[in-house]
């Protein structure tokens, strides 16, 4: 009689072997155990609520965290502003025209004076640049806050709340869209502009006592003109060969419409329909097939210059070629 105390003994069969393409089948869904991919529903229910509740979590704390960092900014005015921003209170010049954005290491003004095609392309350069200034505000709404643009000059830029002074295009002649901006004429215009930062308030040299020893003998004439009067509240501007040989290749220079940028463009406030004010550089007669280096600088009491690290100035290169 067999001892109903001991355990039956049991052994472990091994499961069938089944080919690649078998053994896939059964992986994407046995029918035997009710598992899709390896998993029963339930377990596939338990896992998808955990990462659902998970990543709704995580999108929750996310979206907290920026409707908190966007309550301390504030869309129009930058938080940190002049010395205490990372751009600091000591603005510089750009130019343009620039060369494409593929020669983005490139200052160079090179074209042929003779070529349409070369002179066109500069004109166009421009003329893209320009675009804004030409629309007006007559309140037909073709730009953002043009109709907020008012004229000004030395002696009324009194402005409203949302109030910009214009920027008068049509006097930068022969620096116009109609003339090609002079370039078919082997004496190029270039346009200057001050880089914007916010609440900047320029302190001119408007007087001679205080010049500096290194600006320009021609500009220091130009101010003791000027001097006593309303319009020597003003961003100066020179233009001048970098080298000696560039000095006698550069020609006679004009500032057109004013040698700078006038006090009451300033300080930028990021009031809508805003427009940097512009300085057209004339070189009359620059010498031809002679690469010219060229340096502009912009001159007030709060503006510091340093050649190497490009502080209130600006450098490029003019090549005019007649054939």
């Amino acid at each position: 009689m067999a001892d109903k105390s001991k355990v039956a003994e049991q052994y472990y069969a091994p499961p069938p072997e089944l080919g690649k393409w078998e053994g896939f089948r059964v992986f994407l869904w046995n029918s035997e155990t009710g598992q899709f991919l390896g998993r029963t529903g339930s377990s596939w229910a338990k896992i998808l609520l955990f990462y659902l509740i998970f990543y709704l979590i995580l999108v929750g704390f996310f979206a907290a965290m920026l409707t908190i960092f966007y309550q301390t900014l504030d869309s129009k005015m930058p938080k940190w502003q002049l010395d205490a921003s990372l751009i600091g209170s000591n603005p510089g010049l750009g130019f343009r025209p620039m060369p494409d954005s593929d020669k983005v290491e490139s200052t160079l003004i090179y074209y042929r004076a003779n070529d349409k095609g070369s002179v066109l392309k500069w004109a166009t350069v421009i003329d893209e640049f320009l675009s804004q200034y030409h629309k007006k505000g007559s309140g037909s709404g073709e730009a953002p806050g043009a109709e907020n643009r008012v004229p000004c000059s030395t002696t009324s830029a009194n402005l409203g709340e949302k109030q910009v002074c214009d920027v008068p295009i049509d006097e930068f002649h022969p620096c116009t869209p109609a003339n090609q901006y002079n370039y078919e004429e082997a004496g190029p215009c270039v346009f200057l502009k001050l880089n914007k930062i916010f609440n900047w308030v320029p302190k001119p040299y408007n007087n001679t006592e205080d010049l500096p020893t290194n600006m320009p003998e021609d500009l220091k004439q130009h101010i003791k003109l000027v001097s006593g009067k309303k319009e020597a509240n003003t961003v100066w501007v020179s233009c001048e060969g970098e080298n000696p040989a560039d000095v006698e290749n550069i020609g006679p220079v004009q500032y057109i419409p004013r040698r700078g940028f006038p006090a009451y463009y300033y300080p930028f406030t990021n009031k809508e329909g805003y427009l940097s004010p512009l300085v057209a550089v004339l070189f009359e007669k620059p010498r031809t097939g002679v690469l010219i280096n060229i340096e502009c600088k912009a001159w007030a009491k709060n503006i510091f210059y340093d050649r190497y690290e490009r502080r209130g100035s600006v450098h490029f290169e003019l090549m005019v070629d007649r054939g």
